[in-house]
């Protein structure tokens, strides 16, 4: 049976096996590595009750199904020790067949720079990857010579998104007599009179992400794509005194001294954010589609979601990617894996789970928080909407957006002060990583 061939092991014992056995090998099928060529190992760090570990379960048990001589090994990680730890790891030869693996600049692309992992361009175009994924959601998959998202082999597959948007507690703002903001002008509209009535209104956190994407969304709400893709994908030089950053940054500070954010909300967490929009001190979050199930079982109150108002592009990107090691053992069995995790009746678990796939049709889904959540996807999909992360351009970056942004917070410093950080920090990773 299905479940007799499959093997889960714990994180830490998974890796310190790559580690300890970097010396041995064996015979391969399709890699380099060592590893029997009747099995597939299966690395990653998604929850077998999320979305994607519910798909990916479906997927395991349909290769399972159409290769019944294979046995497949599946090893939870943490996203902590695989970020960590993968230059390590994979310069050995007992490495995965496929991983889950973050992607970015700094992350894939630098494993895929340093050749650690397997080019896919040729496996995308025979088995119709290239066709399936939209073009957005492509760029993570791709990378240069260089290691920059956007162009060159395909390295990994992702299979699902994410994106940031706004949630609202709907009884909060009836009690304003307010209507969902469909407009920048409605938005800002409705924090004046939250603030009017004595409520804070952005549940915020400045010591982790959530204040760096409420800011990127401000610079996307005055942003063009061609700007997005030269701080993204360095295809200008970036002036950080561009009018979309500097009416984004003094607009954030015009919020900030107005009361529009807590003013203890530098040291929150974004556990902090969440837990207070939750628990209903304040009527509006503005955050990542990753929260959805977790309000979806916790709000007593009710709730939506929508769009950022105005915006026609907005944070977000695909979802992690699944990469071939350059030593793995058994690649056609992995490139078989990742093609079955794309097809529609996986992608449709994804759907029904809120997990946002990337090749489903909202149709199909029966939940209407969740159809109306990937709908607002499928739209963002739509009009090439996907602008990625603020922190994703160099290495060390997210640390700089929040310390910048809690000085903002803090007003210890100007909005020109904070961009003149921004733009010192950016330069030098962009330098660092173009020469490096």
């Amino acid at each position: 049976m299905a479940a007799q061939r499959k093997r889960y092991v714990a994180g830490a014992l998974a890796l310190a096996l790559p580690l300890a056995l970097a010396a041995c090998g064996g015979d391969s099928s399709g890699g380099g590595g060592g590893g029997d060529a009747d099995t597939l190992t299966v690395w990653h760090y998604e929850n077998e009750d999320s979305a994607m570990g519910q798909a990916w379960a479906r997927a395991i048990e349909i290769f399972e199904e159409e290769n019944p001589d294979v046995t497949v090994n599946v090893e939870n990680q943490t996203f902590e020790q695989i970020q960590k730890n993968a230059k390590i790891f994979l310069t050995g030869d007992d490495v995965p067949d496929v991983m889950e693996y973050n992607k970015g600049n700094a992350t894939a692309g630098q494993l895929a720079a340093q050749g650690l992992l397997t080019p896919l361009t040729e496996e995308a175009e025979a088995r119709g990857w290239a066709e399936t994924l939209p073009d957005s959601i492509q760029t993570t998959a791709t990378y240069d010579e260089q290691g920059l998202m956007g162009s060159g082999d395909w390295y990994g597959v992702p299979n699902y998104g994410e994106f940031v948007g706004v949630y609202y507690n709907q009884d909060m703002l009836d009690a304003q007599g307010l209507a969902q903001p469909t407009t920048f002008d409605e938005f800002e509209d409705a924090l004046a009179t939250f603030k009017a009535a004595g409520v804070t209104p952005l549940a915020e956190a400045g010591s982790e992400y959530p204040l760096g994407q409420l800011w990127y969304e401000l610079v996307l709400h005055y942003a063009d794509r061609d700007l997005v893709d030269a701080y993204q994908l360095f295809t200008e030089d970036v002036d950080f005194t561009d009018e979309a950053f500097v009416q984004a940054t003094e607009k954030l500070d015009e919020w900030i001294k107005a009361g529009y954010i807590a003013s203890d909300s530098a040291a929150l967490t974004a556990e902090d954010m969440g837990v207070s929009f939750i628990n209903g001190t304040y009527p509006i979050m503005v955050s990542g589609s990753w929260w959805f199930g977790r309000l979806v079982e916790e709000i007593p109150f009710t709730w939506t979601q929508a769009l950022f108002p105005d915006n026609t592009m907005h944070p977000g990107s695909s979802g992690n990617l699944w990469v071939v090691p350059e030593n793995a053992a058994n690649k056609e069995l992995a490139y078989e894996f990742i093609d079955i995790t794309l097809r529609p009746e996986v992608q449709e678990i994804l759907g029904q789970k809120g997990g946002l796939p990337v090749a489903g049709d909202s149709s199909t889904i029966t939940d209407e928080k969740t159809k109306e959540m990937t709908e607002n996807f499928e739209s963002v999909l739509e009009e090439d909407g996907l602008a990625f992360y603020p922190d994703w351009p160099v290495p060390g970056y997210y640390d700089v957006i929040v310390s910048e942004l809690q000085s903002l917070v803090n007003q210890s410093k100007t909005p020109t002060e904070v961009l003149d950080g921004l733009s010192t920090a950016y330069e030098d990773g962009k330098t660092d990583l173009l020469e490096g």
